[in-house]
């Protein structure tokens, strides 16, 4: 039963790193990145559609993300939705295609992008602790109703601060790659 809860506790805390990833994928580096614009969403007919569903989204160069909708009327429902996504991106349209060009990083606006994945991490630390916390009332729950004696509970919470401890790092090895890259120039 101890396992269960350890096993349940590790599982969730790596998908509260996944999504860390997940989250810092979004954020711009200088590098054009098509997933960049994942969580952008466009004007479908009426309903919200994430952009990759009604559009191709491709890297064509370095610091270039070229979109093409599937259907020309889309088009400026896609730039429209690329202009309003809070990016600080300019598309471009040429024909049925939009050229995203990516603006090289301000010196002051790396510094911003590291306050934003620091802050990231904190939330990533928090939802692993939360889970940690949960995990360890279950431990509690079970001493309470006689199905776990104490000894258990010490080193069930002893294995669980570990694996805590584990993820934790974790996210600090994910937040530096990803500080590291922000500096590059």
């Amino acid at each position: 039963m101890v396992d269960a809860i350890k096993q349940d506790a590790r599982e969730r805390m790596k998908k509260s790193i996944e999504v860390l990833r997940l989250d810092l994928v979004k954020l711009r580096t200088g590098r054009a990145n098509a997933s960049l614009l994942d969580h952008v969403n466009v004007n479908y007919y009426g309903s919200a559609m994430p952009i990759n569903q009604v559009a191709n989204v491709n890297v064509s160069d370095a610091r270039t993300i070229t979109v093409q909708p599937w259907e020309k009327k889309m088009v400026p429902e896609v730039e429209k939705a690329i202009l309003n996504s809070n990016l600080g991106l300019n598309p471009i349209t040429s024909g049925d295609v939009i050229r995203v060009p990516l603006p090289p990083l301000t010196e002051q606006r790396r510094k911003e992008m590291i306050r934003v994945v620091r802050n990231e991490g904190e939330q990533a630390k928090v939802a692993v602790r939360n889970v940690r916390r949960d995990a360890i009332q279950q431990l509690k729950s079970m001493v309470k109703d006689a199905n776990l004696s104490k000894d258990d509970q010490k080193r069930g919470e002893d294995e669980i601060q570990k694996i805590t401890d584990q993820l934790v790092a974790e996210i600090d090895l994910v937040l530096k790659e990803k500080e590291d890259e922000l500096l590059e120039f």
